[in-house]
Protein backbone atom coordinates (compact mmCIF):
# COMPACT_ATOMS: atom_id res chain seq x y z
CA UNK A 1 0.00 0.00 0.00
CA UNK A 2 1.46 3.43 -0.63
CA UNK A 3 2.66 5.26 2.32
CA UNK A 4 2.79 9.01 3.26
CA UNK A 5 5.92 9.45 0.94
CA UNK A 6 4.09 7.87 -2.59
CA UNK A 7 0.52 9.83 -1.48
CA UNK A 8 2.66 12.99 -0.82
CA UNK A 9 4.60 12.76 -4.04
CA UNK A 10 1.14 12.37 -5.72
CA UNK A 11 0.22 15.26 -4.15
CA UNK A 12 2.81 17.44 -5.21
CA UNK A 13 2.71 15.88 -8.77
CA UNK A 14 -1.21 16.68 -8.97
CA UNK A 15 -0.59 20.00 -7.51
CA UNK A 16 1.94 21.60 -10.11
CA UNK A 17 0.27 19.77 -12.81
CA UNK A 18 -3.89 19.97 -12.47
CA UNK A 19 -4.26 22.70 -10.24
CA UNK A 20 -6.43 24.90 -11.50
CA UNK A 21 -8.22 22.73 -14.74
CA UNK A 22 -11.80 21.99 -14.90
CA UNK A 23 -13.17 18.42 -14.62
CA UNK A 24 -14.97 18.66 -17.96
CA UNK A 25 -16.56 14.93 -18.00
CA UNK A 26 -16.35 11.94 -15.65
CA UNK A 27 -15.92 8.48 -17.10
CA UNK A 28 -16.83 5.52 -14.70
CA UNK A 29 -15.90 1.76 -15.80
CA UNK A 30 -16.12 0.51 -12.49
CA UNK A 31 -18.56 1.99 -10.43
CA UNK A 32 -17.13 -1.01 -7.21
CA UNK A 33 -14.56 2.28 -6.46
CA UNK A 34 -17.20 4.76 -5.79
CA UNK A 35 -18.02 4.79 -2.42
CA UNK A 36 -20.20 8.39 -2.01
CA UNK A 37 -22.42 9.63 -3.08
CA UNK A 38 -24.40 7.44 -5.58
CA UNK A 39 -23.15 6.89 -9.24
CA UNK A 40 -25.17 9.85 -10.93
CA UNK A 41 -25.02 12.50 -8.38
CA UNK A 42 -20.98 11.27 -7.88
CA UNK A 43 -20.56 12.61 -11.74
CA UNK A 44 -22.92 15.67 -11.69
CA UNK A 45 -20.92 16.81 -8.24
CA UNK A 46 -17.78 16.66 -10.53
CA UNK A 47 -18.65 17.77 -14.08
CA UNK A 48 -18.08 21.43 -15.04
CA UNK A 49 -15.53 21.78 -11.55
CA UNK A 50 -12.33 23.22 -11.60
CA UNK A 51 -9.56 21.52 -9.21
CA UNK A 52 -8.49 24.27 -6.86
CA UNK A 53 -5.70 22.65 -5.04
CA UNK A 54 -4.50 18.73 -3.85
CA UNK A 55 -4.16 18.44 -0.32
CA UNK A 56 -3.50 15.30 1.92
CA UNK A 57 -3.74 13.81 5.20
CA UNK A 58 -1.93 10.34 6.04
CA UNK A 59 -2.78 8.25 3.13
CA UNK A 60 -5.60 10.48 2.03
CA UNK A 61 -6.11 12.45 -1.65
CA UNK A 62 -8.34 15.38 -1.00
CA UNK A 63 -9.52 17.50 -3.93
CA UNK A 64 -10.75 21.12 -3.40
CA UNK A 65 -13.16 21.48 -5.51
CA UNK A 66 -14.60 24.93 -6.93
CA UNK A 67 -18.33 23.88 -5.74
CA UNK A 68 -17.25 23.68 -2.19
CA UNK A 69 -17.07 19.97 -2.25
CA UNK A 70 -14.02 17.82 -1.85
CA UNK A 71 -12.70 14.54 -4.10
CA UNK A 72 -11.37 12.32 -1.60
CA UNK A 73 -9.16 9.54 -3.42
CA UNK A 74 -7.82 6.62 -1.07
CA UNK A 75 -5.39 4.34 -3.48
CA UNK A 76 -5.40 1.22 -0.81
CA UNK A 77 -3.63 -1.85 -1.87
CA UNK A 78 -3.32 -1.24 -5.76
CA UNK A 79 -4.80 1.94 -6.53
CA UNK A 80 -3.01 4.75 -9.19
CA UNK A 81 -3.72 8.15 -10.52
CA UNK A 82 -2.07 8.33 -13.98
CA UNK A 83 -2.04 11.18 -16.31
CA UNK A 84 -2.25 10.84 -19.88
CA UNK A 85 -1.43 14.38 -21.57
CA UNK A 86 -2.49 15.04 -25.07
CA UNK A 87 0.67 16.73 -27.04
CA UNK A 88 2.57 16.91 -23.88
CA UNK A 89 6.08 18.96 -23.90
CA UNK A 90 6.73 18.01 -20.26
CA UNK A 91 9.77 15.28 -20.82
CA UNK A 92 9.20 14.23 -17.46
CA UNK A 93 5.62 12.59 -18.12
CA UNK A 94 6.87 11.31 -21.57
CA UNK A 95 10.69 9.49 -21.46
CA UNK A 96 10.53 6.34 -19.16
CA UNK A 97 6.74 6.63 -19.42
CA UNK A 98 5.63 3.31 -17.37
CA UNK A 99 1.99 2.63 -17.85
CA UNK A 100 0.65 -0.57 -16.24
CA UNK A 101 -1.73 -2.26 -18.55
CA UNK A 102 -2.45 1.65 -20.24
CA UNK A 103 -6.35 2.98 -20.00
CA UNK A 104 -7.73 -0.19 -19.98
CA UNK A 105 -6.69 -0.71 -15.99
CA UNK A 106 -8.75 2.81 -15.28
CA UNK A 107 -12.07 2.42 -12.76
CA UNK A 108 -12.98 6.45 -13.10
CA UNK A 109 -11.40 8.50 -15.70
CA UNK A 110 -11.80 12.74 -15.23
CA UNK A 111 -11.52 14.02 -18.44
CA UNK A 112 -9.59 17.89 -18.07
CA UNK A 113 -10.23 21.05 -19.95
CA UNK A 114 -7.25 20.90 -22.51
CA UNK A 115 -7.32 17.16 -23.22
CA UNK A 116 -5.86 15.69 -20.38
CA UNK A 117 -7.33 12.85 -18.62
CA UNK A 118 -6.17 11.63 -15.48
CA UNK A 119 -7.19 7.84 -14.82
CA UNK A 120 -7.73 6.31 -11.56
CA UNK A 121 -6.33 2.84 -12.06
CA UNK A 122 -6.99 0.20 -9.68
CA UNK A 123 -6.04 -3.97 -10.14
CA UNK A 124 -8.13 -5.06 -7.17
CA UNK A 125 -11.00 -2.26 -6.66
CA UNK A 126 -10.05 -1.68 -3.20
CA UNK A 127 -9.81 1.96 -3.70
CA UNK A 128 -12.19 4.43 -2.54
CA UNK A 129 -13.00 7.79 -4.14
CA UNK A 130 -15.94 9.82 -2.65
CA UNK A 131 -17.40 13.16 -2.76
CA UNK A 132 -18.07 15.40 0.09
CA UNK A 133 -18.98 18.12 1.84
CA UNK A 134 -16.12 18.09 4.53
CA UNK A 135 -13.46 15.35 4.28
CA UNK A 136 -12.38 16.45 8.00
CA UNK A 137 -16.15 14.77 8.97
CA UNK A 138 -14.89 11.41 7.54
CA UNK A 139 -14.76 8.64 10.14
CA UNK A 140 -11.47 7.10 8.74
CA UNK A 141 -10.13 10.82 9.03
CA UNK A 142 -11.59 11.71 12.32
CA UNK A 143 -9.56 8.51 13.76
CA UNK A 144 -6.18 9.44 12.52
CA UNK A 145 -3.30 10.39 14.89
CA UNK A 146 -0.83 13.15 14.35
CA UNK A 147 1.13 13.64 10.92
CA UNK A 148 5.17 12.87 11.74
CA UNK A 149 6.07 16.50 10.26
CA UNK A 150 3.68 18.14 12.72
CA UNK A 151 5.63 16.55 15.82
CA UNK A 152 8.18 18.19 17.79
CA UNK A 153 10.41 15.58 19.98
CA UNK A 154 8.79 16.44 22.73
CA UNK A 155 5.61 15.12 21.61
CA UNK A 156 6.90 12.56 20.12
CA UNK A 157 8.71 11.42 23.71
CA UNK A 158 5.84 12.05 25.18
CA UNK A 159 3.78 9.75 23.14
CA UNK A 160 6.10 6.98 23.12
CA UNK A 161 6.34 6.90 27.23
CA UNK A 162 2.86 6.24 27.64
CA UNK A 163 3.07 2.63 25.54
CA UNK A 164 3.91 -0.96 26.54
CA UNK A 165 3.16 -1.55 22.77
CA UNK A 166 6.35 -3.47 20.20
CA UNK A 167 7.89 -0.50 18.26
CA UNK A 168 7.04 -1.39 15.39
CA UNK A 169 3.42 -2.23 15.42
CA UNK A 170 3.16 1.32 17.54
CA UNK A 171 4.45 3.10 14.27
CA UNK A 172 2.13 1.38 11.72
CA UNK A 173 -0.96 2.38 13.80
CA UNK A 174 -2.64 5.47 12.26
CA UNK A 175 -4.23 6.30 15.40
CA UNK A 176 -0.64 6.92 17.02
CA UNK A 177 0.83 8.29 14.24
CA UNK A 178 -1.00 8.79 10.64
CA UNK A 179 0.70 8.07 6.91
CA UNK A 180 3.47 5.98 8.19
CA UNK A 181 3.53 1.39 6.90
CA UNK A 182 5.17 -1.35 7.07
CA UNK A 183 8.07 -0.56 4.58
CA UNK A 184 8.91 2.95 6.23
CA UNK A 185 8.97 1.40 9.65
CA UNK A 186 11.36 -0.97 9.02
CA UNK A 187 13.61 1.73 7.39
CA UNK A 188 13.25 3.90 10.05
CA UNK A 189 14.28 1.43 12.75
CA UNK A 190 16.95 -0.05 11.04
CA UNK A 191 18.60 3.80 11.25
CA UNK A 192 17.56 3.71 14.65
CA UNK A 193 18.96 0.93 15.99
CA UNK A 194 15.88 -0.79 17.20
CA UNK A 195 14.85 -4.01 17.17
CA UNK A 196 11.20 -4.03 15.86
CA UNK A 197 10.19 -6.21 18.91
CA UNK A 198 11.32 -3.87 21.40
CA UNK A 199 8.80 -2.24 23.77
CA UNK A 200 8.39 1.61 22.79
CA UNK A 201 8.15 2.72 27.19
CA UNK A 202 11.07 0.23 26.98
CA UNK A 203 12.96 2.74 24.78
CA UNK A 204 16.26 5.00 26.59
CA UNK A 205 15.76 8.70 25.59
CA UNK A 206 18.81 8.47 23.21
CA UNK A 207 17.08 5.47 21.57
CA UNK A 208 13.65 8.28 21.29
CA UNK A 209 15.76 10.94 19.86
CA UNK A 210 17.37 8.40 17.11
CA UNK A 211 13.87 7.09 15.85
CA UNK A 212 12.55 10.77 15.80
CA UNK A 213 15.06 11.93 13.66
CA UNK A 214 15.12 8.91 11.86
CA UNK A 215 11.52 9.36 11.23
CA UNK A 216 11.87 12.76 9.54
CA UNK A 217 14.92 12.04 7.49
CA UNK A 218 13.69 8.95 5.78
CA UNK A 219 10.10 10.08 5.11
CA UNK A 220 11.85 13.34 3.79
CA UNK A 221 14.27 11.43 2.14
CA UNK A 222 11.52 9.16 0.58
CA UNK A 223 9.59 12.01 -0.70
CA UNK A 224 12.74 14.04 -2.30
CA UNK A 225 13.07 10.44 -4.19
CA UNK A 226 9.43 10.42 -5.19
CA UNK A 227 8.49 7.14 -3.00
CA UNK A 228 8.93 3.32 -3.27
CA UNK A 229 8.11 1.17 -6.50
CA UNK A 230 7.98 -2.31 -4.87
CA UNK A 231 4.61 -3.17 -5.82
CA UNK A 232 1.80 -1.25 -7.61
CA UNK A 233 2.91 2.47 -6.66
CA UNK A 234 3.90 4.68 -9.18
CA UNK A 235 3.70 8.34 -9.81
CA UNK A 236 1.48 10.72 -12.00
CA UNK A 237 3.73 10.42 -14.95
CA UNK A 238 2.99 6.75 -14.78
CA UNK A 239 6.66 6.57 -14.05
CA UNK A 240 8.21 4.52 -10.48
CA UNK A 241 9.70 5.84 -7.78
CA UNK A 242 13.35 5.96 -7.10
CA UNK A 243 13.60 5.13 -3.08
CA UNK A 244 13.37 1.70 -3.27
CA UNK A 245 17.11 2.08 -4.41
CA UNK A 246 18.12 3.38 -0.96
CA UNK A 247 16.33 0.31 1.13
CA UNK A 248 18.30 -0.68 4.30
CA UNK A 249 15.98 -3.84 5.27
CA UNK A 250 12.89 -3.98 3.62
CA UNK A 251 12.59 -6.69 0.75
CA UNK A 252 16.46 -7.98 1.84
CA UNK A 253 15.45 -11.05 3.55
CA UNK A 254 19.04 -13.27 3.76
CA UNK A 255 21.04 -10.80 1.87
CA UNK A 256 23.89 -9.19 3.97
CA UNK A 257 23.43 -5.73 5.95
CA UNK A 258 25.23 -2.91 4.39
CA UNK A 259 26.76 -2.04 7.65
CA UNK A 260 28.15 -5.38 8.90
CA UNK A 261 27.11 -7.72 6.83
CA UNK A 262 25.03 -9.88 8.79
CA UNK A 263 22.05 -11.17 6.89
CA UNK A 264 18.77 -9.13 7.01
CA UNK A 265 16.43 -11.19 8.76
CA UNK A 266 12.50 -11.50 8.02
CA UNK A 267 9.87 -12.16 11.33
CA UNK A 268 6.18 -11.97 11.23
CA UNK A 269 4.40 -9.20 13.29
CA UNK A 270 0.93 -9.13 13.95
CA UNK A 271 0.27 -10.68 10.25
CA UNK A 272 2.72 -8.44 8.39
CA UNK A 273 6.49 -9.57 7.55
CA UNK A 274 9.02 -7.46 9.29
CA UNK A 275 12.59 -7.25 7.97
CA UNK A 276 15.69 -6.08 10.50
CA UNK A 277 19.29 -6.58 11.13
CA UNK A 278 19.70 -8.89 14.06
CA UNK A 279 22.95 -7.37 14.30
CA UNK A 280 22.50 -3.55 14.05
CA UNK A 281 19.04 -3.23 15.51
CA UNK A 282 19.28 -4.37 19.37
Amino acid sequence: MPELPEVETIKQDLQKIITGKKIIKVCVHNPKVIREPALKAFKKSLEDVTIKRILRRAKLLIFELSNSLFLTVHLKMTGQLVLRQKLSTNPELVEGLVYPGGAKNSRVAFHLAGGDILDFNDQRLFGELRVVGDWKKLKFVQSLGPEPFDLTYFDFRNMLSKKKTKIKPLLMDQGFISGIGNLYAAEILFGAKINPERSAQGLTEAEKARLYKEMQGVLTSAIKHGGSSVDDYVRLSGKRGDYARFHQVYGRINEPCFVCKTLIQRIAQGGRGTYFCPQCQR
